[in-house]
């Protein structure tokens, strides 16, 4: 199915780019592998190539340049040496788009700017179950599209270390209408926020093969990529 919203080409009629960055060091979500190809068919659908790699050695100053948004999918574990982070942290201060999908909070648990940048960090989940997920913003790009009240199968992040005094609320996951959730009654499962200079994007969905052939979840990821980009809405 084609899945359309907003086409981005920038000013020198130049395709832009994205890096969709899935090292892991912990847990390997399987689901990568399916993520990455829904994604470059995301932007080829949408008027955006998707470069891929599981190579931290990418992230030099010279390399990141050529990317308008940088996307986290599944990594897990301290992704970055030190200098790779100061890389990183300048991309999003000279104004570069970050995008974290799902276990993107389950990384650089030593690094407390990237806590501030993502905004929380994985603390455990329950069972994947069916949840009821309440639309907190309908206007947004990344949830336009979305019932009031989306029942979505997935595995529900809690979450510890939360620092989203800034963000701004997208979805959040109604603890009644599953077991397990430690978060109280506003658990939030999806925000975005600016960040030093940078834009970010951040979805807790995105943990089964599943979820990257829904067209609800796959716009939802789009908007948000769509959004780190800086694109007109």
């Amino acid at each position: 199915m084609l899945i359309t919203a907003v086409f981005c080409i920038s000013f020198t009629h130049k395709t832009q780019k994205i890096l969709v960055f899935s090292k892991t060091l912990g847990y390997h979500h399987q689901s990568i592998s399916k993520g990455i190809e829904a994604i470059q068919k995301l932007g080829l659908e949408n008027g955006f190539i998707a470069d891929t790699t599981t190579d931290a050695a990418l992230f030099t100053e010279k390399n990141l340049k050529q990317y308008h948004a940088i996307v986290f999918l599944s990594t897990t574990g301290d992704v970055l040496n030190e200098a790779q982070q100061k890389v990183f942290k300048k991309y999003i201060q000279d104004g570069g788009g970050f995008v974290g999908i799902h276990a993107a909070t389950d990384t650089e648990f030593g690094w407390p700017w990237y806590n501030s940048l993502i905004g929380a960090y994985f603390k455990s989940h329950p069972k994947q179950q069916e949840a009821q997920i309440v639309v907190r913003d309908s206007a947004f790009i990344a949830t336009r599209h979305l019932p009031a009240i989306w029942k979505h199968f997935d595995e529900w992040y809690n979450f510890k270390s939360l620092q989203l005094d800034h963000a701004h609320i997208l979805l959040t996951v109604d603890e009644t209408s599953y077991t397990g959730g430690e978060n109280g009654n506003f658990h939030p499962v999806s925000w975005y926020q600016s960040f030093e200079g940078g834009r970010v994007f951040y979805t807790a969905l995105g943990h089964s093969d599943e979820c990257f052939t829904d067209t609800l979840f796959l716009k939802h990821i789009l908007g948000g990529i769509q959004y780190a980009m800086n694109c007109k809405q």
